[in-house]
């Protein structure tokens, strides 16, 4: 019985991630961020807004430290460090196929990719547990924290045993985004590592 409850539960946390993820089309919001490491020490702080429209584009857009931006345009994944003058870029396809922010922007069934349970209620917020179906990717598990059917919380484990641990107080879900903000030139005089993938 106590199996058939937890299957029972595992179904409705992947119903309810499914329909959570299916209902965006685009969102808008701030966020706050800890790296945490294995002993729960916080390693960093940051903040900023977070911008995002199907299929495959978004902006993580830093306030702190600030000039960080992180920019997925469709064909590549942008990061510009404006301290150190660098700008990394990557074919978006397998940067991104495993990342947390494609589970938000992608168009894929959250089963296809991950193994979804139940993840009980803590700090106020219902959580759901995503573990990779395919171990090779950056994060060995994301948990996704809902109050109602609104997203206020993921945390990311990673293969350092890091955990990156994200706040979003008021996500708007599906504004009108403006296309530009999901473009990327370089600025003059940085540094370019890695080449963009033709169109």
């Amino acid at each position: 019985p106590a199996r058939a409850a937890d299957s029972a539960a595992d179904a409705r946390a992947l119903a309810r991630a499914e329909q959570f993820i299916a209902g965006i089309k685009s969102a808008r919001g701030g966020f706050t961020q800890q790296l945490r490491d294995g002993t729960g020490r916080i390693l960093q702080r940051a903040e900023g807004t977070l911008y995002l429209q199907k299929p495959g584009l978004f902006r993580w857009e830093y306030t702190q430290p600030a000039g960080q931006l992180i920019v997925a345009d469709g064909r590549n994944l942008w990061l510009y460090d404006a301290e150190l003058e660098q700008v990394t870029v990557r074919p978006a396809g397998k940067a991104l196929a495993s990342s947390p922010a494609m589970l938000l922007a992608g168009t894929g069934r959250v089963a296809d990719g991950f193994i979804v349970s139940d993840g009980g209620r803590q700090r106020d917020l219902d959580w759901i547990v995503l573990t990779p179906r395919v171990a090779d990717g950056d994060f060995q598990r994301v948990r996704l924290g809902f109050t109602g059917r609104e997203l206020r919380a993921m945390e990311l484990d990673d293969r350092l045993r890091q955990v990156t641990a994200l706040e979003f107080p008021s996500l708007e879900r599906n504004p009108r985004l403006a296309p530009t903000l999901f473009r990327f030139t370089p600025p003059a005089g940085v540094d370019v590592v890695g080449a963009p993938a033709k169109p």
